[in-house]
C-alpha cells in the first residue's frame, strides 16, 4: 500500500474503506436500506471494509453483534472506536494501573481496562475520560468536572454535537464535553475523528491508504483530510439533512443518498 499522499490512488492502491456506523450504516436501532448488501458487493469485488465510530458507548463485541443482526459479518479487529483511541492516548502518559474516570459508557470502560487502566467512580484520578452514555447526569457532571479542575488529564472521545437516530438526533459526545467543560473551566484534548489519536489508531491497524465514508463533513470529512485520503459523503444520517449539516462546497469527491448508491460510483473510480 502507499501512503495516501498527493500524487496516489487511495482508491486503486487500497481499495479499504473505513465506513462510519450511526447514520451510514444505521440509525439508532433501524438499519439503513440497502447497507448490508452495499458492503457484500464491496468485498466480493475486493475491498475490505473496516467500521470507525465516534460512538464510545458500546463495547466491540455488541458492535460486532449488531452489525451480524443486520447481516454484515465483522471480526472485532474491523471495529475501531473513538474509545480505543482515547484509551490509547490516556495511557500514552499513564503508568499500567493509573486510576482513570470513564464518564462514559461501556465501551470506554472495556478499553481502559484493555490497556492496563484501573477504572474508579471517584477519587483522585490521573485521567477524566468523557463519552457517549445516556445516563449522563448532575452527579456525573459533578464527578467529572471536579477531576478536570483538580488537573487530571482530560480526554473527549469525540466533539460529534449530536448522533443520529431513527427519526431524529440524540446529544452526542461533544454535547456532554461540553458541560463538563464549562464546569471545569478547560477544554479536553480530543481522541476521535477528526483527531489525530484515531488517525494514528486507523494508520496502525489498517494500512495508509483508503477511503473515508461518513454523513458528517465536519466530523468524517475533516478526518479524511486529516488522514490525506477521499471523503465519500452520504446523506443518510446528519450531512444535508434539515437542521443538519450542509453539503460542503465544492462538495466531496463522491457524494450518495445512502450507501446503497455511493457503492457503484466506488467501483466506476476503482
Amino acid at each position: 500500500m502507499t501512503d495516501g499522499r498527493a500524487g496516489d490512488d487511495p482508491i486503486a492502491t487500497g481499495r479499504l474503506l473505513c465506513c462510519d456506523l450511526d447514520g451510514v450504516v444505521w440509525r439508532g436501532d433501524t438499519p439503513i436500506a440497502g447497507s448490508a448488501a452495499a458492503i457484500e458487493e464491496l468485498r466480493a469485488a475486493g475491498w475490505r471494509v473496516v467500521f470507525t465510530t465516534n460512538n464510545s458507548s458500546l463495547r466491540i463485541t455488541d458492535y460486532v453483534q449488531r452489525l451480524a443482526r443486520f447481516d454484515i459479518p465483522a471480526d472485532p479487529e474491523d471495529v475501531c472506536t473513538s474509545a480505543q483511541a482515547a484509551a490509547a492516548l490516556v495511557a500514552s502518559g499513564a503508568a499500567p494501573g493509573a486510576p482513570v474516570m470513564a464518564s462514559a459508557g461501556p465501551g470506554v470502560v472495556e478499553a481502559l481496562v484493555a490497556h492496563g487502566l484501573r477504572v474508579v467512580s471517584s477519587g483522585p484520578v490521573e485521567a477524566v475520560v468523557v463519552g457517549f452514555h445516556r445516563d449522563f447526569d448532575f452527579d456525573g457532571l459533578t464527578r467529572a468536572s471536579d477531576a478536570a479542575r483538580s488537573g487530571a488529564r482530560y480526554v473527549a472521545t469525540n466533539l460529534d454535537p449530536t448522533y443520529p437516530i431513527d427519526g431524529g438526533v440524540v446529544p452526542g459526545a461533544g454535547a456532554l464535553a461540553a458541560a463538563v467543560s464549562t464546569a471545569a473551566g478547560r477544554d479536553p484534548e480530543v481522541a476521535g475523528k477528526p483527531a489525530l489519536p484515531m488517525a494514528e489508531l486507523v494508520r496502525s491497524r489498517y494500512g495508509r491508504a483508503g477511503v473515508v465514508v461518513g454523513d458528517r463533513p465536519s466530523t468524517d470529512g475533516a478526518f479524511a483530510a486529516a488522514l490525506g485520503w477521499p471523503f465519500a459523503l452520504v446523506l443518510s444520517g446528519v450531512g444535508g439533512s434539515v437542521g443538519g449539516e450542509p453539503v460542503p462546497e465544492p462538495p466531496p469527491p463522491f457524494v450518495a443518498a445512502d450507501l446503497a448508491r455511493l457503492v457503484p460510483l466506488l467501483l466506476a473510480a476503482s
